[in-house]
């Protein structure tokens, strides 16, 4: 339980979010779709690049990277940095596309380089995916949280912020997730950053947890590159050719992500906010995995209890409570709550732009634009809905961001094949496309089926990270051979939605000077490679 002042801080930072996004939203009343689910296209980079650090960033991401860096050290963190070789592919190649064709939705985009089945199917995937991965795991993580340090009922404490979020989302739109996403991509920074020095101060030091780790053998939680047969699951080869698959889906072809990228004032905007995100997202792994292993040593040594919880799930709750005076747990609260929230709020926003634009409009075409919105709005309320009915079902994982990883390694596949081959070759057909999302979809609810029924057969010992690269293989096998057996008929008109070589997107100049996309990109790849070298 926590002391009243941090009741209050709570309790007022959620009130002072919600004003913020109902006064942020409030022009979006009467106006038109655009400035409703794409913010007018008038973003700038930094809100972009907030905004999808924010989205990206849930209660999951706190909670999860917590408890996954007390149980195999910073392992997981390559997750964290793996994401800034996507976003400079999100720079460099697909947002140029997206902005140039005007698309509002990535599913819009798929339709224009194939046809309206593969639209169709990204829809679905799109929404389901919004609905599982974006809403109902950071809900979960949230209600953990709160279950932990209030003792309430996690269930009813989560539909309560859920209800309170989906107020300034669903009546303001894309302008007002933004806007309070970048205010809470601040608190949450501020209070990961003040629960890390705590566990640093009262560890001692870096040098005292890493002579812990040395005597109890555990040096190797250090390391981010494991060897095969590592007990964390994760070797480094995996880590190589399985994040691609689910990093591009995530980053480069995920609704719920893209669309800050779709609302950019311009391309300039559009390339600069996701390496601005790139740079941020070097902080997670000192600011939320080293927390873990920090509670990890203080444990070894008698300086944390871990007896106020019954498995790793609640670490960082219970670090918040015994490493924080009062008034810093409230803030810490606070940051906890921003992740829930900015998470939810942003997926509703892509989910009731996708109903909008890619299902209602389509049997609709000439809806009107307060139609179109009062459908988005009444979509938001029911995946929100869903959501909520999931979260019985996901609370059986042990790890929240190892079962999250593990379905988006099913689903993510087909599509980052299905985008990779679109932008980067011209013969991609549409049937291709359409045959490879349909195909292979089924195999990868076909696989994780197998795997929880039968986990001790050959596929249920395969490596999450391992299966998503051996399905895109497949995938992408599939469409080579479909495009080749039904030829693209439509080359001529799709020329400005593929390039024709690698160099063609580098040709475009950009800003001058140290904003210029093409030094971003460089200065990021540099400060990535040094840190995985350091870490290795």
């Amino acid at each position: 339980m926590i002391a009243l002042p941090d009741i209050v801080i709570s309790v007022a930072y959620i009130l002072g979010i919600v004003l913020l996004g109902l006064w942020a939203g409030r022009k979006q009343q009467g106006g038109s779709a655009s400035q409703y689910f794409l913010a007018g296209r008038s973003l700038k980079w930094p809100s972009i690049g907030l905004a999808l650090f924010a989205t990206n960033i849930s209660t999951v991401h706190l909670v999860s990277l917590a408890q996954s860096g007390f149980d195999t050290g910073l392992l997981n963190g390559d997750f964290e940095w793996m994401a800034a070789f996507t976003l400079i592919l999100l720079a460099l190649f697909f947002a140029p596309f997206y902005i140039r064709s005007g698309v509002a939705t990535l599913p819009d985009f798929l339709e224009k380089r194939y046809d309206r089945a593969s639209r169709d199917w990204l829809t679905v995937i799109s929404v389901v995916s919004a609905i599982i991965i974006h809403i109902a795991f950071s809900m979960l993580a949230g209600g953990i949280v709160l279950k932990t340090l209030f003792d309430f009922n996690m269930y009813a404490s989560v539909i309560i912020i859920s209800l309170i979020t989906a107020v300034y989302t669903i009546l303001g739109g894309l302008k007002a997730v933004v806007i309070t996403e970048s205010i809470q991509t601040v608190v949450l920074v501020t209070g990961a950053v003040i629960i890390t020095v705590s566990a640093w101060h009262r560890m001692g030091g870096w040098h005292p947890m890493v002579q812990v780790l040395r005597d109890s053998g555990g040096l190797n939680r250090l390391s981010m590159m494991r060897p095969a047969g590592d007990a964390g699951g994760m070797p480094w080869y995996s880590v190589l050719l399985g994040y691609p698959v689910l990093g591009i889906w995530y980053w480069c072809a995920d609704q719920t992500i893209v669309q800050r990228v779709l609302g950019a004032g311009d391309e300039n905007h559009a390339r600069v906010g996701p390496l601005f995100c790139g740079f941020i997202k070097i902080l997670p792994v000192f600011i939320f995995v080293m927390p873990g292993l920090f509670a990890y040593t203080l444990a070894r040594t008698g300086r944390l209890d871990l007896g106020g919880i019954s498995n790793s799930k609640g670490i960082y709750t219970l670090m918040i409570t015994q490493l924080l005076p009062t008034g810093l747990v409230g803030i810490l609260v606070a940051a906890l709550l921003s992740g829930l929230m900015s998470q939810v709020s942003g997926a509703l926003n892509s989910i009731s732009t996708m109903v909008s634009y890619d299902i209602y409009k389509r049997y609709r075409p000439h809806t009107p634009d307060v139609q179109l919105i009062r459908t988005g709005k009444l979509a938001a309320g029911i995946a929100l809905a869903f959501s909520l009915c999931l979260l019985p079902l996901l609370n059986r994982y042990e790890s929240i961001f190892n079962g999250l990883n593990e379905i988006i390694a099913h689903i993510a596949p087909p599509i980052t094949g299905v985008f990779v081959v679109g932008v980067f070759w011209r013969r991609a057909s549409a049937v291709s496309a359409k045959l490879t999302l349909w195909i292979g979809s089924a195999l990868g609810a076909a696989v994780f089926a197998v795997n929880k029924i039968w986990p001790e057969t050959f596929l249920g010992r395969v490596p999450f990270m391992m299966m998503a690269f051996y399905l895109l293989c497949v995938c992408l096998l599939m469409q080579v051979a479909f495009s080749f057996i039904y030829p693209n008929d439509r080359i001529v008109p799709l020329r400005r939605l593929y390039w024709n070589s690698l160099s063609e997107p580098l040709s475009w100049k950009g800003w001058k000077g140290i904003g210029n996309y093409k030094f971003l990109s460089l200065a990021l790849l540099v400060a990535v490679v040094i840190l995985f070298y350091v870490f290795r």
